[in-house]
């Protein structure tokens, strides 16, 4: 898949990110500790060129009172994804990577067992990422699709800002 990027002048160049160059599934997954991944048991499990991946079980953990997978356990699955992801891309360490806004369909309601999120990289500028989810279950059926905004955000060079 290739990212088509705009520029001021109109212009279209293309670029294609493979994201498993940059960090390791165990590097990532070890960022999980002491957070709502962690609590959910989100697990991060493939990634290549402008693609994420990522598990979640079905239990009673994520459920809503009627006992089906709550749509906010979808979204934090669908915005852990994108924001791994922009947090590879944009380099973490220079910038702050943070979801401004977040949209989610429910297709399809699930009791148990496992989701899988894929995150697709749709747009990559330069202080603006966009991200297509797709959460399915064990049988490849569509539960929720959801798009994420990420903004990039330079960090205060603090060496520059001690010296004034």
């Amino acid at each position: 898949m290739l990212i088509i990027v705009h520029t001021r002048m109109g212009m279209q160049k293309t670029k294609s990110i493979d994201i498993s160059t940059l960090a390791t599934l165990e590097q990532m997954n070890a960022m999980n500790k002491n957070t709502i991944m962690e609590q959910l048991d989100i697990v991060y499990t493939d990634m290549g060129v402008n693609f994420i991946t990522g598990t979640m079980p079905v239990t009673p953990k994520t459920h809503q009172p009627m006992g089906l997978l709550h749509g906010g356990a979808s979204c934090v699955l669908a915005e852990s994804l994108g924001s791994m992801g922009s947090a590879l891309i944009a380099d973490s360490r220079k910038n702050n990577i943070t979801g401004i806004e977040i949209n989610a369909n429910h297709i399809k309601g699930k009791t148990e067992g496992m989701v899988t999120g894929k995150a697709t990289l749709i747009h990559y500028g330069r202080t603006t990422h966009l991200w297509q989810i797709e959460i399915t279950d064990e049988v490849g059926a569509l539960v929720c699709i959801s798009r994420l905004t990420v903004l990039i955000v330079p960090k205060p060079n603090l060496s520059e800002n001690a010296s004034k």
